[in-house]
């Protein structure tokens, strides 16, 4: 079964904020830029490493006009995240994004509470069924205290055509077989984590999130996965565990957001990147940053920029 979207590599476009916490907007287009030079062709905002949860109504309509505005080049597609609580905001931000020329969305579940089947359903139909002019991606999460599981996304892709592709960052082999056979004609964006085993199965895309230390090789890793290369899938995917295992061993008592650490990545390539969030959540220091870097630089270079 042919494929919704396009199979590719997934990267997040981190927002940088000033000291008073507004936009730096000459730094997020930098960051922008620093992606697509570097092959990336597919991004989003507002993921949990975008801060999606986190802006305010203002804030998302800023971005999302820069975002768009700097990615209008022929061959880069673009999606704008969309994490609330309330239903109706998601509503209103996916009409004011569309009146800016967004059509692919990426959504998440409300997480204040666990979502009843009934809800899944009205939550799909009043986005994907709402906006049929638009592509959604879902965002798949325990933050939001309810998993969508493969089965009950072959359903609801039968339901609506609009939606194209997740997003899952599971490295469990039963739920990765799940996803690429029970919905087949979905783009399932698996991270590092789980991304050798399920191109191994079938066709899948990568949603890079440590490789983005060092692009070229998260390129290489999405490209042998395309060839099903377990010699190197593997060594790869061994290396990122112990990159994030030793990551949080000395960086999560300080911060524990995904954007923390995303932002490190971006750090590694502008050190002018700021590495705080917004509030309440907390950025990582500039000493954590260091150690990171001698991590990479003494340990394992090739996930370094300069390797």
């Amino acid at each position: 079964m042919s494929k919704r979207y396009r199979q590719c590599i997934l990267a997040t476009c981190c927002v940088p904020w000033r000291v008073d916490l507004t936009l730096d907007e000459t730094q997020f287009r930098a960051h922008v830029r620093h992606l697509i030079a570097g092959g990336i062709r597919d991004l989003y905002t507002f993921g949990t490493a975008g801060e999606g949860y986190a802006v305010t109504e203002r804030q998302f309509d800023e971005i999302t006009r820069v975002f768009l505005d700097e990615t209008q080049i022929e061959g880069v597609q673009t999606m704008t995240g969309l994490i609330s609580l309330s239903l109706p905001t998601i509503i209103e931000r996916i009409e004011r994004a569309r009146d800016m020329g967004a059509r692919r969305f990426q959504i998440s579940l409300p997480s204040w509470g666990n979502l009843s089947d009934t809800e899944v359903d009205v939550f799909f139909r009043e986005t994907c069924g709402r906006f049929t002019d638009c592509e959604f991606l879902h965002y798949n999460l325990l933050r939001t205290h309810r998993l969508i599981t493969p089965a009950e996304y072959g359903v609801l892709a039968q339901r609506h055509p609009n939606l194209v592709a997740t997003k899952n960052s599971t490295t469990d082999l039963e739920r990765l077989r799940g996803l690429l056979t029970e919905a087949p004609q979905l783009q399932h964006f698996i991270t590092e984590g789980g991304f050798a085993e399920a191109a191994m199965m079938g066709e899948c895309g990568f949603l890079i999130s440590l490789a983005n230390t060092n692009l070229a090789l998260g390129r290489a890793y999405f490209e042998t996965g395309k060839r099903r290369d377990e010699s190197f899938l593997k060594p790869v995917q061994r290396e990122s565990a112990e990159i994030i295992a030793e990551l949080l061993a000395f960086a999560k008592a300080e911060a524990h957001m995904d954007g923390a650490f995303d932002k490190m990545f971006v750090h590694l390539h502008m050190p002018d990147f700021p590495l705080r969030l917004l509030p309440p959540y907390a950025g990582v220091s500039g000493a954590t940053m260091e150690r990171f870097t001698r991590l990479l630089d003494g340990k394992y270079p090739r996930w370094s920029p300069a390797a």
